[in-house]
């Protein structure tokens, strides 16, 4: 009781003050210079695809992200074990393809969207934009979103031709007869074509309605060339689900690629 005073405590030699400043006066009370802290949210620059650059570990990312892979590397392998071993989810498929067939110009019309003659000008031509974009504004390997997606473009045939000669899945009753219908490469093409393209031109949309109404966009524009193809009778159900699941799969990889090389260096060192 006898040792109270009024006005603020006093720094008694040999102890500590808990909140200091720093030493060199930085106004820190953790840190000994006036550095700013390595990555602070506000401070990071975006990389290619609109991420905030490099970013702390997030606890229950990898998780999330082994799950979002994992579905669909599952659900590929589940229906390509039943188009292999003719399972009996191939009676199932059959009885909703019969159900969904109704060949007519809507579903050719809707098909055709997954052409290579026409998702692939259209893939080039956000690809021109997206590198006059970065380039024009000096970004560091600008050229990289625009060859990774051509390369992942290219990268479409070259698996799944592969998995159509392995399969050896035979067409609807309303297409010529023959083998190499699974899985859909029209769907693949459309899905990744149109994926790449709105991965990349999402983070140059200035608002949060125009990026949510190329997504819309985007998976609308899957959607009619899948039902396109089952309508059509071009396709099998279950060999346009199996292109959904492949691009998911080849989509994630150009989103690896993009965010893991398409940092600038500065940034590179600080992580």
């Amino acid at each position: 009781m006898g040792d109270i005073r009024p006005g603020p405590p006093q720094l008694r030699p040999g102890r500590a003050l808990a909140h200091t400043t720093g030493a060199s006066g930085s106004g820190s009370p953790h840190r000994s210079d006036s550095r700013p802290p390595q990555t602070p949210r506000g401070g990071r620059r975006t990389d290619l695809i609109g991420r905030p650059g490099t970013t702390p570990p997030v606890p229950g990312r990898p998780a999330f992200l082994t799950l979002l892979l994992g579905i669909p590397a599952l659900l590929f392998a589940l229906i390509t074990w039943q188009v292999v071993e003719d399972g009996p989810l191939l009676r199932v498929d059959e009885r909703v393809s019969a159900a969904l067939r109704h060949p007519d110009r809507l579903g050719a019309g809707l098909s055709d969207l997954g052409n290579v003659q026409v998702a692939v000008p259209v893939l080039v031509v956000a690809l021109a934009y997206v590198t006059w974009h970065h380039r024009r504004r000096g970004t560091d390997r600008w050229w990289l979103p625009a060859t990774a997606a051509a390369l992942l473009m290219a990268l479409v045939p070259a698996v799944v031709v592969p998995l159509k000669i392995w399969t050896d899945r035979s067409g609807t009753p309303v297409v010529p007869p023959g083998t190499g219908y699974f899985p859909s490469g029209h769907t693949a093409t459309a899905a990744v074509a149109y994926g790449s393209a709105t991965l990349l031109l999402l983070p140059l949309l200035p608002t949060h309605r125009s990026r949510s109404t190329l997504v819309l966009l985007y998976g609308l524009l899957v959607l009619g060339v899948s039902y396109g193809l089952v309508r059509r009778g071009y396709h099998w159900p279950l060999d346009v689900v199996a292109g959904w699941c492949l691009s998911v799969l080849l989509l994630r990889l150009l989103v690896t690629v993009v965010t893991r090389y398409g940092r600038k260096p500065a940034e590179e060192e600080n992580s």
